[in-house]
């Protein structure tokens, strides 16, 4: 369902693809996030995702002017996975709030793996 604003001269509807992508491009700008992914239902293998696709690992939904965003996430070895996670929560939160004037009710974080560079 599409997030909707009302004002005096009229309604803005923000499709649910705008505001994955505003979640992806957000959430790739955090340090210590490699990508976004998306699994694989069929195999359970977990896919690395170019950056031109962060949205398809974002999951958006909206209820009334509320939004609560999943991210599939994959982060660099080495870091620590609840500073990166809270980091790329408050980025996404702000960039959201401040694009759209919608209210961000969650934003949760799975993180689907752990990239090693050699």
């Amino acid at each position: 369902m599409p997030g909707k604003l009302t004002n005096d001269l009229g309604t803005i509807t923000i499709d649910d693809h705008v505001l994955a992508s505003i979640a992806g491009v957000s959430a790739m700008e955090c340090y210590g996030l490699v990508g976004m992914a998306a699994k694989s239902t069929a195999s359970g293998i977990v896919e690395l995702l170019k950056r031109e696709h962060s949205s398809k690992g974002v999951k958006v939904q909206t209820e009334n002017d509320t939004i609560t965003i999943d991210l599939f996430v994959i982060v660099e070895f080495g870091t620590r996975i609840s500073v990166v996670a809270n980091n790329i929560i408050d980025k996404v939160k702000y960039n959201i709030e401040n694009l759209t004037g919608m209210k961000v009710k969650k934003v949760n974080i799975t993180v689907q793996g752990v990239r090693v560079e050699k």
